[in-house]
């Protein structure tokens, strides 16, 4: 078998009166991350990882910010068509590892909701999707809660 594995990461800022759109559920919380699309760190952080580990460039280039198509766009639909062109190149997905950086809301409560949202979507198990959450211990924009981070790491294989 081909195996290729792909980093990804994506940073954005907090703002409130945002929605915060996280792993494809909507979080109460009082700022949401400002993008143009949702803005959903961690799909955007999975979307990188599986881009790269294909060598099909980044999720700015299939998505670009300047494009009114995306504005307020699902991230959800984003990642169904970066599933899409891993399929078009024969590629399957083995697991994504993925770690979410912000102060608040507590996000573990949320994981599995999460899980059951992106797996059937990346047409794995829930158990294929690992996501973990932490603090930035207060220190930085993270800790400040200004912004949030997402870093991701994707295994696919040709089929």
């Amino acid at each position: 078998m081909n195996f290729r594995i792909g980093f990804g990461y994506d940073v954005h800022p907090l703002k409130k009166g945002r929605e915060l759109w996280i792993g494809g559920i909507k979080l109460d919380h009082h700022s949401g991350c400002d993008g143009h699309s949702d803005a959903d760190v961690l799909l955007h952080a999975i979307c990188d990882a599986l881009l790269g580990a294909a060598n099909l460039r980044d999720i700015g280039f299939h998505f670009p910010n300047i494009n009114d198509k995306y504005k307020n766009a699902d991230s959800k639909l984003l990642l169904k068509e970066v599933v899409s062109l891993l399929k078009e190149k024969n590629y399957a997905i083995g697991n994504i590892d993925s770690t979410l950086a912000m102060e608040a809301p507590k996000i573990n409560p949320h994981i599995e909701a999460m899980q059951k949202v992106i797996a059937p979507i990346l047409d794995v198990d829930m158990d294929c999707v690992s996501i973990k959450a932490t603090t930035n211990e207060k220190l930085g924009y993270v800790g400040k809660e200004e912004g949030v981070n997402a870093y991701a790491v994707a295994l696919i294989y040709k089929k």
